[in-house]
Protein backbone atom coordinates (compact mmCIF):
# COMPACT_ATOMS: atom_id res chain seq x y z
CA UNK A 1 0.00 0.00 0.00
CA UNK A 2 1.22 3.34 -0.99
CA UNK A 3 1.35 6.00 1.81
CA UNK A 4 2.81 9.03 -0.02
CA UNK A 5 1.56 11.96 0.32
CA UNK A 6 1.23 14.87 -2.27
CA UNK A 7 4.19 17.03 -2.69
CA UNK A 8 5.01 20.01 -3.66
CA UNK A 9 5.61 19.63 -7.25
CA UNK A 10 1.53 17.51 -7.85
CA UNK A 11 -0.63 19.66 -9.50
CA UNK A 12 -4.24 18.33 -8.46
CA UNK A 13 -6.55 20.67 -10.11
CA UNK A 14 -10.34 21.06 -7.61
CA UNK A 15 -12.94 22.34 -8.82
CA UNK A 16 -14.25 22.94 -5.18
CA UNK A 17 -14.93 26.51 -3.89
CA UNK A 18 -15.02 28.25 -0.69
CA UNK A 19 -18.75 27.90 -0.37
CA UNK A 20 -18.87 24.02 -0.69
CA UNK A 21 -15.24 24.22 1.19
CA UNK A 22 -16.72 25.79 4.17
CA UNK A 23 -19.15 22.37 4.83
CA UNK A 24 -15.63 20.39 5.31
CA UNK A 25 -14.34 22.86 8.16
CA UNK A 26 -17.71 22.32 10.47
CA UNK A 27 -16.69 18.94 11.90
CA UNK A 28 -13.79 20.76 13.66
CA UNK A 29 -16.53 23.28 15.35
CA UNK A 30 -18.58 20.73 16.22
CA UNK A 31 -17.22 20.35 19.53
CA UNK A 32 -17.49 24.26 20.36
CA UNK A 33 -21.39 24.87 19.68
CA UNK A 34 -21.72 26.47 22.85
CA UNK A 35 -18.89 29.16 22.46
CA UNK A 36 -19.88 29.30 19.25
CA UNK A 37 -23.71 30.17 19.70
CA UNK A 38 -22.14 32.67 22.40
CA UNK A 39 -20.12 34.66 19.58
CA UNK A 40 -23.33 34.30 17.15
CA UNK A 41 -25.49 35.73 19.68
CA UNK A 42 -22.68 38.85 20.18
CA UNK A 43 -22.95 39.41 16.27
CA UNK A 44 -26.67 39.52 16.00
CA UNK A 45 -26.06 42.20 19.09
CA UNK A 46 -23.05 44.24 16.93
CA UNK A 47 -24.94 43.89 13.56
CA UNK A 48 -28.43 45.05 15.06
CA UNK A 49 -27.10 47.99 16.57
CA UNK A 50 -25.13 49.14 13.28
CA UNK A 51 -28.58 48.61 11.34
CA UNK A 52 -30.23 50.76 13.83
CA UNK A 53 -28.26 53.55 13.75
CA UNK A 54 -28.83 54.87 9.88
CA UNK A 55 -32.88 54.61 10.30
CA UNK A 56 -32.34 57.23 13.55
CA UNK A 57 -30.26 59.37 11.85
CA UNK A 58 -32.55 59.52 8.90
CA UNK A 59 -35.08 60.33 11.25
CA UNK A 60 -33.46 62.80 13.11
CA UNK A 61 -32.72 64.91 10.06
CA UNK A 62 -36.10 64.53 8.68
CA UNK A 63 -37.84 65.40 11.37
CA UNK A 64 -35.33 67.56 14.39
CA UNK A 65 -32.97 69.14 12.23
CA UNK A 66 -34.69 70.27 9.14
CA UNK A 67 -37.29 71.52 11.81
CA UNK A 68 -34.21 72.91 14.04
CA UNK A 69 -35.59 70.99 16.87
CA UNK A 70 -31.75 70.58 18.75
CA UNK A 71 -33.07 68.98 21.92
CA UNK A 72 -34.63 66.35 19.90
CA UNK A 73 -30.88 65.98 18.17
CA UNK A 74 -29.16 65.79 21.62
CA UNK A 75 -31.99 63.44 22.55
CA UNK A 76 -31.08 61.00 19.40
CA UNK A 77 -27.39 60.98 19.57
CA UNK A 78 -27.57 60.45 23.45
CA UNK A 79 -29.49 56.81 22.22
CA UNK A 80 -27.34 56.37 19.01
CA UNK A 81 -24.54 56.66 21.80
CA UNK A 82 -25.94 54.04 23.99
CA UNK A 83 -26.81 51.52 21.50
CA UNK A 84 -23.27 52.40 20.16
CA UNK A 85 -21.73 50.92 23.29
CA UNK A 86 -23.68 47.91 23.34
CA UNK A 87 -22.63 46.94 20.41
CA UNK A 88 -18.71 47.32 21.33
CA UNK A 89 -19.16 45.08 24.37
CA UNK A 90 -21.11 42.72 22.45
CA UNK A 91 -18.27 43.26 19.87
CA UNK A 92 -15.72 42.62 23.08
CA UNK A 93 -17.67 39.44 24.07
CA UNK A 94 -17.26 37.70 20.59
CA UNK A 95 -13.76 38.53 20.21
CA UNK A 96 -12.91 37.00 23.30
CA UNK A 97 -14.63 33.46 22.98
CA UNK A 98 -13.90 33.30 19.27
CA UNK A 99 -10.11 33.80 19.94
CA UNK A 100 -10.20 30.60 22.57
CA UNK A 101 -12.26 28.44 20.12
CA UNK A 102 -9.68 29.06 17.40
CA UNK A 103 -6.68 28.38 20.09
CA UNK A 104 -8.96 25.24 21.44
CA UNK A 105 -9.34 23.88 17.78
CA UNK A 106 -5.66 24.21 16.69
CA UNK A 107 -4.64 22.16 20.27
CA UNK A 108 -7.25 19.36 19.48
CA UNK A 109 -5.93 19.25 15.40
CA UNK A 110 -2.26 18.62 16.68
CA UNK A 111 -3.15 16.01 19.07
CA UNK A 112 -5.30 14.39 16.34
CA UNK A 113 -2.73 14.86 13.77
CA UNK A 114 0.20 13.40 15.78
CA UNK A 115 -2.18 10.79 16.83
CA UNK A 116 -3.04 9.36 13.58
CA UNK A 117 0.80 9.62 12.79
CA UNK A 118 1.42 7.00 15.64
CA UNK A 119 -1.15 5.07 14.20
CA UNK A 120 0.34 4.98 10.74
CA UNK A 121 2.97 2.12 9.61
CA UNK A 122 6.44 2.56 9.39
CA UNK A 123 6.40 2.42 5.35
CA UNK A 124 4.32 5.58 5.32
CA UNK A 125 7.33 7.63 7.48
CA UNK A 126 9.84 5.74 4.82
CA UNK A 127 7.33 7.54 1.64
CA UNK A 128 7.30 10.94 3.45
CA UNK A 129 9.84 13.84 4.15
CA UNK A 130 9.75 14.36 8.16
CA UNK A 131 10.18 17.88 6.99
CA UNK A 132 6.63 17.74 5.22
CA UNK A 133 4.97 16.59 7.92
CA UNK A 134 6.28 18.92 10.68
CA UNK A 135 4.95 21.70 8.30
CA UNK A 136 1.49 19.97 8.30
CA UNK A 137 1.37 19.98 12.22
CA UNK A 138 3.13 23.25 12.77
CA UNK A 139 2.25 25.96 9.41
CA UNK A 140 -0.72 24.46 8.18
CA UNK A 141 -2.85 24.34 11.12
CA UNK A 142 -1.34 27.41 12.17
CA UNK A 143 -3.33 28.68 8.96
CA UNK A 144 -6.42 27.15 10.31
CA UNK A 145 -6.10 29.11 14.05
CA UNK A 146 -5.62 31.86 11.84
CA UNK A 147 -9.04 31.26 9.69
CA UNK A 148 -10.91 30.29 13.13
CA UNK A 149 -9.54 33.10 15.83
CA UNK A 150 -10.09 35.80 13.20
CA UNK A 151 -11.59 35.27 9.74
CA UNK A 152 -14.16 33.20 10.54
CA UNK A 153 -16.33 35.36 12.94
CA UNK A 154 -15.15 38.62 10.63
CA UNK A 155 -17.29 36.78 8.03
CA UNK A 156 -19.99 35.60 9.58
CA UNK A 157 -20.68 39.54 11.00
CA UNK A 158 -19.83 40.80 7.87
CA UNK A 159 -22.24 38.50 6.45
CA UNK A 160 -24.93 39.44 8.83
CA UNK A 161 -24.12 42.60 8.45
CA UNK A 162 -24.69 42.97 4.92
CA UNK A 163 -27.58 40.70 4.61
CA UNK A 164 -29.68 43.01 7.13
CA UNK A 165 -28.51 45.95 5.32
CA UNK A 166 -29.79 44.37 2.18
CA UNK A 167 -33.25 43.82 3.80
CA UNK A 168 -33.25 47.51 5.07
CA UNK A 169 -32.43 48.65 1.24
CA UNK A 170 -35.20 46.74 -0.37
CA UNK A 171 -37.77 47.75 2.64
CA UNK A 172 -37.03 51.42 2.76
CA UNK A 173 -37.03 51.72 -1.31
CA UNK A 174 -36.92 48.79 -3.64
CA UNK A 175 -36.20 50.26 -6.80
CA UNK A 176 -33.19 51.91 -5.31
CA UNK A 177 -32.15 48.51 -3.22
CA UNK A 178 -32.23 46.64 -6.72
CA UNK A 179 -30.23 49.90 -8.49
CA UNK A 180 -27.75 49.36 -5.03
CA UNK A 181 -27.18 45.59 -5.58
CA UNK A 182 -26.53 46.00 -9.48
CA UNK A 183 -22.02 46.11 -8.83
CA UNK A 184 -22.06 43.41 -5.92
CA UNK A 185 -23.71 40.82 -8.02
CA UNK A 186 -21.19 41.26 -11.05
CA UNK A 187 -18.35 41.03 -8.47
CA UNK A 188 -19.94 37.92 -6.69
CA UNK A 189 -20.04 36.25 -10.18
CA UNK A 190 -16.32 37.12 -10.79
CA UNK A 191 -15.72 35.79 -7.19
CA UNK A 192 -17.29 32.37 -7.81
CA UNK A 193 -15.67 32.04 -11.11
CA UNK A 194 -11.94 32.64 -9.48
CA UNK A 195 -12.37 31.16 -5.83
CA UNK A 196 -11.18 27.53 -7.11
CA UNK A 197 -8.08 28.98 -9.00
CA UNK A 198 -7.33 31.06 -5.84
CA UNK A 199 -7.40 27.92 -3.70
CA UNK A 200 -4.85 26.29 -5.93
CA UNK A 201 -2.72 28.89 -5.74
CA UNK A 202 -2.63 28.57 -1.75
CA UNK A 203 -2.39 25.26 -1.80
CA UNK A 204 1.12 25.25 -4.05
CA UNK A 205 2.54 27.83 -1.91
CA UNK A 206 1.49 26.02 1.39
CA UNK A 207 3.10 22.33 -0.22
CA UNK A 208 6.34 24.36 -1.55
CA UNK A 209 6.79 25.50 2.32
CA UNK A 210 6.68 22.22 3.05
CA UNK A 211 9.40 21.02 0.50
CA UNK A 212 11.60 23.94 2.08
CA UNK A 213 11.18 22.64 5.53
CA UNK A 214 11.91 19.24 4.10
CA UNK A 215 15.05 20.91 2.73
CA UNK A 216 16.17 22.24 6.03
CA UNK A 217 14.92 19.21 8.10
CA UNK A 218 17.51 17.30 5.65
CA UNK A 219 20.49 19.42 5.45
CA UNK A 220 20.40 19.96 10.19
CA UNK A 221 19.99 16.37 10.60
CA UNK A 222 22.98 14.83 7.72
CA UNK A 223 25.36 18.17 8.78
CA UNK A 224 28.25 16.55 9.54
CA UNK A 225 28.13 13.89 6.28
CA UNK A 226 27.59 17.36 4.31
CA UNK A 227 30.71 18.97 6.00
CA UNK A 228 32.65 15.52 5.70
CA UNK A 229 32.40 15.54 2.19
CA UNK A 230 32.53 19.54 1.19
CA UNK A 231 28.58 19.10 -0.37
CA UNK A 232 27.55 22.26 1.16
CA UNK A 233 27.35 24.10 -1.96
CA UNK A 234 25.38 20.84 -3.18
CA UNK A 235 22.11 21.81 -0.32
CA UNK A 236 23.12 25.48 -0.62
CA UNK A 237 21.95 24.62 -4.01
CA UNK A 238 19.45 22.34 -3.12
CA UNK A 239 18.22 24.82 -0.35
CA UNK A 240 17.87 27.82 -3.09
CA UNK A 241 15.80 25.96 -5.28
CA UNK A 242 13.12 25.10 -2.87
CA UNK A 243 13.25 28.68 -1.64
CA UNK A 244 12.79 30.23 -5.14
CA UNK A 245 9.87 27.26 -5.55
CA UNK A 246 8.03 28.88 -2.34
CA UNK A 247 8.93 32.31 -3.51
CA UNK A 248 7.07 32.27 -6.92
CA UNK A 249 4.04 30.34 -5.57
CA UNK A 250 3.78 32.35 -2.37
CA UNK A 251 3.90 35.45 -4.94
CA UNK A 252 1.25 33.83 -7.09
CA UNK A 253 -0.54 33.21 -4.27
CA UNK A 254 -0.81 36.71 -2.90
CA UNK A 255 -1.27 38.06 -6.26
CA UNK A 256 -4.43 35.63 -6.50
CA UNK A 257 -5.91 36.15 -2.92
CA UNK A 258 -5.58 40.09 -2.73
CA UNK A 259 -7.46 40.53 -6.19
CA UNK A 260 -10.65 40.61 -4.53
CA UNK A 261 -9.97 43.77 -2.83
CA UNK A 262 -9.21 45.86 -5.32
CA UNK A 263 -12.81 44.72 -7.00
CA UNK A 264 -14.63 45.16 -4.02
CA UNK A 265 -13.72 48.38 -3.58
CA UNK A 266 -14.73 48.96 -6.92
CA UNK A 267 -18.01 48.10 -6.88
CA UNK A 268 -18.51 50.08 -3.44
CA UNK A 269 -17.62 53.06 -5.01
CA UNK A 270 -19.94 52.25 -8.22
CA UNK A 271 -22.60 51.23 -5.63
CA UNK A 272 -22.64 54.78 -3.31
CA UNK A 273 -22.65 56.30 -6.92
CA UNK A 274 -25.86 55.13 -8.11
CA UNK A 275 -27.03 55.22 -5.27
CA UNK A 276 -26.37 58.85 -4.82
CA UNK A 277 -27.57 59.86 -8.36
CA UNK A 278 -30.59 57.63 -8.49
CA UNK A 279 -31.34 59.25 -4.63
CA UNK A 280 -31.21 63.09 -5.90
CA UNK A 281 -33.73 62.42 -9.07
CA UNK A 282 -35.85 60.57 -6.55
CA UNK A 283 -36.23 63.92 -4.06
CA UNK A 284 -36.53 65.96 -7.26
CA UNK A 285 -39.50 63.60 -8.15
CA UNK A 286 -40.57 64.04 -4.11
CA UNK A 287 -40.36 60.15 -4.19
CA UNK A 288 -37.68 60.11 -1.17
CA UNK A 289 -36.76 62.98 1.64
CA UNK A 290 -33.30 64.00 2.10
CA UNK A 291 -32.79 62.27 5.56
CA UNK A 292 -33.64 59.22 3.94
CA UNK A 293 -31.07 59.54 1.05
CA UNK A 294 -28.16 59.84 3.89
CA UNK A 295 -29.87 56.59 5.87
CA UNK A 296 -29.90 54.89 2.56
CA UNK A 297 -26.10 55.86 1.61
CA UNK A 298 -25.38 54.25 5.41
CA UNK A 299 -27.12 51.06 4.49
CA UNK A 300 -25.30 51.27 1.18
CA UNK A 301 -22.16 51.54 3.24
CA UNK A 302 -22.90 48.86 5.67
CA UNK A 303 -23.76 46.61 2.75
CA UNK A 304 -20.63 47.47 0.20
CA UNK A 305 -18.05 47.89 3.77
CA UNK A 306 -18.55 44.02 4.94
CA UNK A 307 -17.98 42.79 1.49
CA UNK A 308 -15.12 44.29 1.25
CA UNK A 309 -13.72 42.87 4.84
CA UNK A 310 -15.20 39.38 3.37
CA UNK A 311 -12.83 39.81 0.29
CA UNK A 312 -9.71 41.26 2.10
CA UNK A 313 -10.10 38.06 4.92
CA UNK A 314 -11.18 35.68 1.66
CA UNK A 315 -7.46 35.10 1.25
CA UNK A 316 -7.33 33.56 4.48
CA UNK A 317 -10.48 31.70 4.14
CA UNK A 318 -8.81 29.82 1.23
CA UNK A 319 -5.61 28.90 2.70
CA UNK A 320 -7.39 27.77 5.45
CA UNK A 321 -9.54 25.29 3.19
CA UNK A 322 -5.83 24.78 1.36
CA UNK A 323 -4.31 23.86 4.87
CA UNK A 324 -6.99 21.77 5.43
CA UNK A 325 -6.97 19.49 2.68
CA UNK A 326 -3.36 19.29 3.39
CA UNK A 327 -4.39 17.83 7.01
CA UNK A 328 -6.86 15.93 5.85
CA UNK A 329 -4.95 14.10 3.83
CA UNK A 330 -3.22 12.62 6.67
CA UNK A 331 -5.92 12.72 8.95
CA UNK A 332 -7.74 10.34 6.26
CA UNK A 333 -5.10 7.63 5.70
CA UNK A 334 -5.91 4.20 7.09
CA UNK A 335 -3.44 1.79 8.41
CA UNK A 336 -3.38 -1.09 6.45
CA UNK A 337 -1.96 -3.11 9.69
CA UNK A 338 -4.80 -5.36 10.18
CA UNK A 339 -5.33 -7.39 14.21
CA UNK A 340 -6.70 -11.30 13.38
CA UNK A 341 -8.29 -13.73 16.08
CA UNK A 342 -6.52 -14.75 18.52
CA UNK A 343 -6.22 -18.50 17.76
CA UNK A 344 -4.86 -21.50 19.75
CA UNK A 345 -1.62 -22.42 19.75
CA UNK A 346 -0.34 -24.99 18.10
CA UNK A 347 3.40 -24.51 17.62
CA UNK A 348 6.19 -25.05 20.53
CA UNK A 349 8.46 -22.55 18.11
CA UNK A 350 8.83 -18.80 19.55
CA UNK A 351 8.58 -17.85 16.33
CA UNK A 352 7.78 -19.40 12.33
CA UNK A 353 8.01 -18.02 9.00
CA UNK A 354 5.06 -19.88 6.80
CA UNK A 355 5.23 -18.79 3.20
CA UNK A 356 6.56 -15.59 3.67
CA UNK A 357 6.71 -13.27 0.75
CA UNK A 358 7.03 -9.43 1.06
CA UNK A 359 7.53 -6.25 -1.17
CA UNK A 360 8.17 -3.03 -0.43
CA UNK A 361 5.73 -0.30 -1.92
CA UNK A 362 5.63 0.12 -5.18
CA UNK A 363 8.83 -2.44 -5.18
CA UNK A 364 10.04 -5.73 -6.38
CA UNK A 365 9.81 -8.81 -4.10
CA UNK A 366 12.47 -9.06 -1.25
CA UNK A 367 11.52 -12.20 0.03
CA UNK A 368 10.18 -15.29 -2.08
CA UNK A 369 8.32 -18.09 0.00
CA UNK A 370 10.08 -17.80 2.72
CA UNK A 371 9.64 -20.60 6.18
CA UNK A 372 11.32 -21.64 9.06
CA UNK A 373 11.05 -21.63 12.83
CA UNK A 374 13.33 -20.77 15.77
CA UNK A 375 12.66 -22.82 18.78
CA UNK A 376 13.67 -21.53 22.72
CA UNK A 377 16.75 -21.54 24.75
CA UNK A 378 19.01 -21.20 20.85
CA UNK A 379 21.06 -18.51 19.43
CA UNK A 380 20.20 -18.20 15.58
CA UNK A 381 22.55 -16.21 12.67
CA UNK A 382 21.08 -14.36 9.51
CA UNK A 383 24.46 -13.80 7.67
CA UNK A 384 23.94 -13.10 3.78
CA UNK A 385 25.26 -10.85 1.23
CA UNK A 386 24.74 -6.82 1.60
CA UNK A 387 20.58 -6.09 0.23
CA UNK A 388 19.91 -10.11 0.22
CA UNK A 389 17.47 -9.30 3.09
CA UNK A 390 17.98 -10.10 6.60
CA UNK A 391 17.36 -6.51 7.86
CA UNK A 392 13.65 -6.94 6.41
CA UNK A 393 13.27 -10.41 7.79
CA UNK A 394 14.42 -8.88 11.01
CA UNK A 395 11.85 -6.38 10.81
CA UNK A 396 8.96 -8.75 10.22
CA UNK A 397 10.08 -10.65 13.08
CA UNK A 398 9.11 -7.29 15.16
CA UNK A 399 6.12 -6.62 13.21
CA UNK A 400 7.44 -3.66 11.55
CA UNK A 401 6.10 -4.35 8.75
CA UNK A 402 3.48 -7.06 7.62
CA UNK A 403 4.16 -10.14 5.06
CA UNK A 404 2.57 -9.26 1.55
CA UNK A 405 1.76 -13.02 1.49
CA UNK A 406 1.98 -15.84 4.37
CA UNK A 407 2.18 -15.53 8.36
CA UNK A 408 4.51 -14.95 11.24
CA UNK A 409 3.63 -16.62 14.11
CA UNK A 410 4.98 -15.31 17.78
CA UNK A 411 4.64 -18.40 20.22
CA UNK A 412 2.16 -20.60 17.72
CA UNK A 413 -0.09 -17.45 16.90
CA UNK A 414 -0.18 -14.94 14.00
CA UNK A 415 1.61 -11.89 15.64
CA UNK A 416 -1.14 -9.75 13.80
CA UNK A 417 -3.39 -10.84 16.81
CA UNK A 418 -0.72 -9.46 19.76
CA UNK A 419 -1.35 -6.21 20.95
CA UNK A 420 1.57 -3.90 20.31
CA UNK A 421 2.35 -3.49 24.07
CA UNK A 422 2.26 -7.70 24.53
CA UNK A 423 4.49 -7.53 21.23
CA UNK A 424 6.91 -4.89 22.13
CA UNK A 425 7.84 -6.81 25.75
CA UNK A 426 8.15 -10.10 24.04
CA UNK A 427 10.41 -9.00 21.51
CA UNK A 428 13.54 -7.02 21.73
CA UNK A 429 14.85 -5.45 18.65
CA UNK A 430 18.60 -3.51 18.46
CA UNK A 431 18.39 -1.51 15.60
CA UNK A 432 21.05 -1.02 12.83
CA UNK A 433 21.17 2.49 14.02
CA UNK A 434 20.05 3.07 16.79
CA UNK A 435 18.10 6.11 17.58
CA UNK A 436 18.78 7.83 20.73
CA UNK A 437 15.80 10.97 22.72
CA UNK A 438 17.09 13.88 23.87
CA UNK A 439 17.91 13.25 28.00
CA UNK A 440 19.93 10.90 29.92
CA UNK A 441 21.24 7.59 29.62
CA UNK A 442 18.92 6.57 32.04
CA UNK A 443 15.52 8.05 30.06
CA UNK A 444 16.87 6.09 27.03
CA UNK A 445 17.49 2.67 29.10
CA UNK A 446 14.10 2.32 30.87
CA UNK A 447 12.63 4.08 27.06
CA UNK A 448 9.65 1.65 26.73
CA UNK A 449 9.77 -0.32 29.97
CA UNK A 450 7.14 1.44 32.14
CA UNK A 451 7.94 -1.32 34.97
CA UNK A 452 10.91 0.76 35.90
CA UNK A 453 9.88 4.07 35.29
CA UNK A 454 9.57 5.05 38.53
CA UNK A 455 12.26 2.92 40.34
CA UNK A 456 15.06 5.30 42.18
CA UNK A 457 18.53 4.80 41.04
CA UNK A 458 19.42 2.17 43.74
CA UNK A 459 16.69 0.05 42.46
CA UNK A 460 17.20 0.32 39.23
CA UNK A 461 21.12 0.01 39.81
CA UNK A 462 20.19 -3.63 41.54
CA UNK A 463 18.59 -4.59 38.35
CA UNK A 464 21.43 -3.13 36.46
CA UNK A 465 23.86 -5.59 38.54
CA UNK A 466 21.54 -8.39 37.82
CA UNK A 467 21.56 -8.39 34.23
CA UNK A 468 25.75 -7.11 33.97
CA UNK A 469 24.69 -3.88 32.93
CA UNK A 470 27.14 -2.33 35.20
CA UNK A 471 30.42 -2.60 33.74
CA UNK A 472 28.94 -0.88 30.42
CA UNK A 473 27.23 1.67 32.41
CA UNK A 474 31.16 2.60 33.35
CA UNK A 475 31.53 3.65 29.48
CA UNK A 476 29.71 6.73 30.44
CA UNK A 477 31.30 9.82 32.12
CA UNK A 478 28.35 10.68 34.28
CA UNK A 479 26.60 7.10 34.10
CA UNK A 480 23.19 6.99 34.51
CA UNK A 481 22.80 10.64 34.74
CA UNK A 482 24.78 11.29 31.30
CA UNK A 483 23.40 13.75 28.66
CA UNK A 484 22.90 11.81 25.15
CA UNK A 485 22.09 15.36 23.21
CA UNK A 486 19.90 15.78 20.71
CA UNK A 487 19.05 11.73 18.70
CA UNK A 488 22.12 11.16 20.63
CA UNK A 489 24.68 14.01 19.43
CA UNK A 490 26.85 13.67 22.49
CA UNK A 491 28.32 10.44 22.16
CA UNK A 492 29.59 8.22 19.45
CA UNK A 493 27.45 5.85 18.21
CA UNK A 494 29.32 2.11 19.65
CA UNK A 495 27.59 4.55 23.00
CA UNK A 496 24.54 4.33 21.26
CA UNK A 497 24.23 0.68 20.53
CA UNK A 498 25.27 0.14 23.97
CA UNK A 499 22.19 1.71 24.93
CA UNK A 500 20.04 0.21 22.51
CA UNK A 501 21.47 -2.81 23.49
CA UNK A 502 20.81 -2.38 27.83
CA UNK A 503 17.26 -1.09 26.46
CA UNK A 504 16.07 -4.47 24.68
CA UNK A 505 17.91 -6.60 27.34
CA UNK A 506 15.73 -4.91 30.03
CA UNK A 507 12.53 -6.57 28.48
CA UNK A 508 13.58 -10.04 29.12
CA UNK A 509 12.35 -11.18 25.93
CA UNK A 510 10.93 -14.32 24.03
CA UNK A 511 13.19 -12.75 21.62
CA UNK A 512 15.60 -10.74 21.27
CA UNK A 513 16.86 -9.43 17.72
CA UNK A 514 20.57 -8.43 17.37
CA UNK A 515 21.00 -6.11 13.88
CA UNK A 516 24.36 -5.55 13.44
CA UNK A 517 24.63 -4.42 17.33
CA UNK A 518 28.00 -5.36 17.26
CA UNK A 519 29.33 -3.32 14.42
CA UNK A 520 30.98 -0.50 16.30
CA UNK A 521 32.19 -1.29 19.72
CA UNK A 522 35.55 -2.70 20.53
CA UNK A 523 36.70 -6.53 21.65
CA UNK A 524 36.39 -5.66 25.59
CA UNK A 525 33.08 -4.57 25.23
CA UNK A 526 31.83 -7.39 22.99
CA UNK A 527 33.27 -9.76 25.58
CA UNK A 528 30.99 -7.57 28.14
CA UNK A 529 27.76 -8.06 26.25
CA UNK A 530 28.15 -11.42 25.33
CA UNK A 531 28.37 -11.83 29.47
CA UNK A 532 25.12 -10.05 29.44
CA UNK A 533 23.62 -12.13 27.09
CA UNK A 534 24.00 -15.19 29.17
CA UNK A 535 22.18 -14.09 31.64
CA UNK A 536 19.24 -13.45 29.58
CA UNK A 537 16.53 -16.20 30.81
CA UNK A 538 16.91 -19.50 29.80
CA UNK A 539 14.04 -19.60 27.43
CA UNK A 540 15.33 -16.22 25.66
CA UNK A 541 15.69 -17.02 21.94
CA UNK A 542 18.73 -14.85 20.26
CA UNK A 543 18.63 -13.64 16.43
CA UNK A 544 22.05 -12.02 15.41
CA UNK A 545 22.61 -10.67 12.44
CA UNK A 546 26.20 -9.54 11.31
CA UNK A 547 28.73 -9.56 8.90
CA UNK A 548 31.76 -10.44 10.98
CA UNK A 549 31.73 -14.07 10.61
CA UNK A 550 33.43 -13.98 14.52
CA UNK A 551 30.48 -12.60 16.21
CA UNK A 552 28.17 -15.80 14.96
CA UNK A 553 30.39 -18.51 15.80
CA UNK A 554 28.54 -19.47 18.31
CA UNK A 555 25.09 -19.37 16.83
CA UNK A 556 23.30 -22.96 16.96
CA UNK A 557 22.05 -22.33 13.63
CA UNK A 558 23.31 -20.67 10.92
CA UNK A 559 20.80 -19.14 8.12
CA UNK A 560 21.81 -17.69 4.47
CA UNK A 561 19.92 -15.07 3.15
CA UNK A 562 20.36 -14.45 -0.42
CA UNK A 563 17.74 -13.22 -3.54
CA UNK A 564 14.94 -13.13 -0.89
CA UNK A 565 15.44 -17.18 0.16
CA UNK A 566 16.80 -18.03 3.53
CA UNK A 567 18.87 -21.78 3.34
CA UNK A 568 19.69 -23.52 6.72
CA UNK A 569 23.94 -23.15 6.12
CA UNK A 570 24.76 -26.46 8.66
CA UNK A 571 28.31 -25.95 9.93
CA UNK A 572 30.32 -22.64 10.04
CA UNK A 573 33.11 -23.60 7.17
CA UNK A 574 29.66 -24.23 4.57
CA UNK A 575 28.43 -20.74 6.12
CA UNK A 576 31.17 -19.29 4.77
CA UNK A 577 31.57 -20.77 1.42
CA UNK A 578 27.76 -20.28 0.79
CA UNK A 579 28.64 -16.40 1.65
CA UNK A 580 32.34 -16.35 -0.50
CA UNK A 581 30.24 -17.63 -3.80
CA UNK A 582 26.92 -15.63 -3.15
CA UNK A 583 25.10 -18.67 -4.07
CA UNK A 584 22.31 -21.25 -2.04
CA UNK A 585 23.45 -24.95 -1.16
CA UNK A 586 22.45 -27.07 -3.79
Amino acid sequence: MSYALSREDDRRPTREDGFSGLKRLVPLVVGERHNIAIAFCGILVTSGSALVAPAIIAHAVDTHIVQGNYAGVLAWAGALLAIYLVGLAASYIQTRTVGGVGRRILFNLRNALFNKLQELPVEFFNQNRSGDLISRINNDTDKLNDFFSQASMQFLSNAVLATGAAIMLLSLNPKLGLAAFGPALGVMIVTRLISSWVKRRNLESLKTLGGLSGEVQENLANFNLIVAFNRLDYFRDKFAAANHANFKAALRAGFASNIFVPLYALAYSLGQLVVLAYGIWLIERGELTSGLLIGYLLYVNHFYNPLRQIAAAWPSFQLALAAFERISEVLSLESDRTTVPVEQATSDAVLRFRNVSFRYPEGKNVLHDVDFALHRHKTYALIGPTGSGKTTIASLMARLYDPTEGQVLLAGRDIRSYSTAERAQRIGFILQEPFMFAGTVRDNIVYGNPDYRDYSDEALGTVFDELGFSALLTRFDAGLDTEVGSSGDSISFGEKQLIAFMRAVLRRPDLLILDEAMANIDTVTEQLLESTLKRLPVQTTKVIIAHRLNTIDSADEILFVNDGHVIRAGSMEHAVDMLLNHKPAS
